[in-house]
């Protein structure tokens, strides 16, 4: 766990740990892009994850730190795979789709996915409890992001104050291991399922969405647009699928 996730503050008399929310602003060859609010840690997985959930990018970038605000500024070498236009907003760590002027805006960059792997429904039921998740367990404030392997293997654990930061990061991760898109993964999240994680999972490629919480109808409709295998309420070893179950075994 990286420490800047976490800070100490007084409570009641007493020390306590509480997460950490910071800006990053996201660059392209030096021009500002973006404003999100994140937890530090993981800022070049969360640019990429970023600008790939949006079809701005394809494939892994050259990312880092710039010199100047070197904690909150990360530059990511373009050029982008399409003009991004008025897209440059804030962010707030609750909501990553805030701001956006029209529904085209958020629009899937992504063909319909293909099959991917069977999955047993007790696996999906059990996957929240396999998400390590150090800094919540500290802190109790954050949101966290599993990529696991069709047979139940955590291979990517990311937390976030934001749960699609969180999501970002664990994509951005792969991108730089070269393996998206996530034909044969699984995605699960701390978190209910909202429709800017079924469109980050689809870009990614990703078959199956999981979460500990309820889905929303967006969400189901655009899972069920892109052949993706939804489920939520994955808690006390049930879950509900919503969407894709012939998946489900």
């Amino acid at each position: 766990m990286d420490p800047r996730m976490v800070a100490v503050v007084e409570r009641d008399g007493r020390r306590d740990e509480v997460a950490v929310e910071e800006p990053l602003e996201i660059r392209v060859d030096g021009a500002a892009l973006t404003v999100t609010m994140r937890t530090p840690g993981h800022d070049e997985e969360l640019a990429l994850g970023f600008l790939h959930g949006e079809g701005l990018i394809d494939g892994p970038r050259r990312a880092g730190p710039t010199e100047d605000l070197a904690a909150n500024v990360v530059d990511v070498a373009g050029p982008l795979a399409r003009d991004p236009g008025a897209r440059r907003f804030y962010t707030t760590s609750s909501c990553g789709v805030c701001g956006r002027g029209s529904l085209e805006e958020v629009a899937v960059y992504a063909p319909r996915l293909g099959d991917g792997p069977p999955v047993a429904r007790a696996l999906l039921a059990e996957l929240p409890e396999r998400l390590a998740q150090p800094a919540f367990a500290r802190t109790g404030g954050l949101h966290a992001t599993g990529v696991f392997s069709a047979d139940g293997e955590l291979l990517v654990l990311r937390e976030d104050v934001g749960r699609h930061n969180a999501m970002d990061k664990a994509i951005g991760r792969a991108l730089l291991d070269g393996d998206v898109p996530l034909r044969d993964r699984v995605l699960c999240v701390s978190g209910r399922l909202s429709f800017e994680l079924v469109q980050k999972a689809a870009v990614a490629g990703a078959p199956i969405l999981v979460g500990v919480g309820a889905p929303t109808s967006l969400a189901i409709d655009l899972a069920v647009d892109r052949g993706l295998t939804l489920a939520g309420f994955a808690r006390g070893g049930t879950v509900n699928v919503y969407a894709g179950a012939e998946r489900v075994i």
